[in-house]
């Protein structure tokens, strides 16, 4: 029987969110809870295995690492991209790369609910109503007049600029490509360049994909152009924006704040500096751990195994 790890299953869901019977006397499935970061460690657990499933981009599989599972026949990641895997040296390896489908819009949820726990300073509020304080401590923003920046006009920024306009945003958009035509279709403002957006922006949303082109687009340079008290919102990548300067900005009280949902490093140290400073709400890359998110990823995952067992793979990336 071919043997299957799932990786990264934090809150032991996969098994639950789709119909791996299917698969059963053909396939064993081995759910890891904890997150490997340790190569060494990494491929001493999955020696064993045909198949991996790896959660979104959480683990890296570059040419080393393939090159130490000989076993590993089928390497399946949640979603259509994931720039942690080196095809590359998985097809040369004769692995199979397949993904699955999406659920499309919950990163744009988890952006806004972000963005309304800083204005409103509910982690603050809710934590001293838990330990009996003071009845109020804060004063919070209205989003209605703000304006809101957003890089990146594909699925996900075009919805946070649909939630922006709802609120009484005043929303401009830029991106590197379509960009004005896909402001004009949202009925959006289009902002000439990166720089106009980011003067311009009290809040500012990033809704790229990280590559060698986005990977630091948001510096010291870039934050030092935003309004003071403006805030910063990532749901995408944590590596778009220089870590570094980001938190540079956010202690000296220049920054508003930022709603982090995604890292340099995850799982984040637990000393590092964004889960203390007052002025952060950050998250454990939530934005796709949803109901239906994790039913359409294992479902797919499903899928992906009967098609590749029956000899004609579905959704291959490589």
């Amino acid at each position: 029987m071919l043997r299957c790890a799932l990786l990264d299953d934090y809150q032991d869901a996969a098994l639950s969110r789709a119909d791996f019977a299917r698969l059963e006397g053909r396939v064993a499935f081995t759910p890891f809870r904890e997150h490997i970061a340790d190569t060494a460690e990494l491929l001493a657990a999955l020696a064993p295995y045909d198949i991996v499933v790896a959660m979104r981009e959480r683990t890296r599989f570059d040419a080393a690492r393939l090159a130490g599972l000989p076993n590993l026949k089928l390497l399946i990641t949640t979603g259509m991209r994931n720039s942690s895997i080196d095809t590359a040296a998985a097809t040369a390896r004769g692995i199979t790369v397949c993904g699955t489908e999406n659920f499309s819009g919950s990163a744009a949820e988890m952006t806004w609910a972000l963005l309304l726990a800083l204005v409103r300073h509910l982690p603050r509020e809710v934590e001293n109503l838990r330990r009996g304080g003071p009845w109020q401590l804060t004063v919070g923003r209205d989003l209605s007049g703000l304006r809101l920046g957003i890089i990146g006009l594909g699925t996900l920024g075009s919805r946070v600029a649909t939630y922006g306009k709802a609120f009484g945003m005043e929303v401009k958009g830029w991106s590197r490509s379509q960009a004005m035509g896909r402001a004009d279709a949202l009925g959006i403002g289009h902002a000439p360049s990166l720089q106009a957006l980011l003067a311009s922006s009290d809040v500012l949303s990033i809704h790229i994909p990280l590559n060698q082109e986005t990977r630091s687009l948001i510096g010291a340079d870039e934050l030092a152009l935003l309004p003071p008290g403006a805030i910063l919102l990532n749901t995408s990548r944590g590596p778009i924006v220089d870590e570094a300067a980001l938190i540079a900005a956010l202690s000296s009280g220049r920054l508003g704040g930022a709603g982090l949902d995604v890292f340099d490093q995850e799982p984040l140290p637990l000393d590092h500096a964004f889960r203390s400073l007052a002025n952060v709400v950050a998250a454990p890359h939530l934005g796709y751990v949803t109901e239906n998110s994790y039913q359409t990823y294992f479902a797919g995952v499903v899928e992906d195994i009967e098609a590749w067992l029956s000899g004609q793979p579905i959704r291959v990336i490589a």
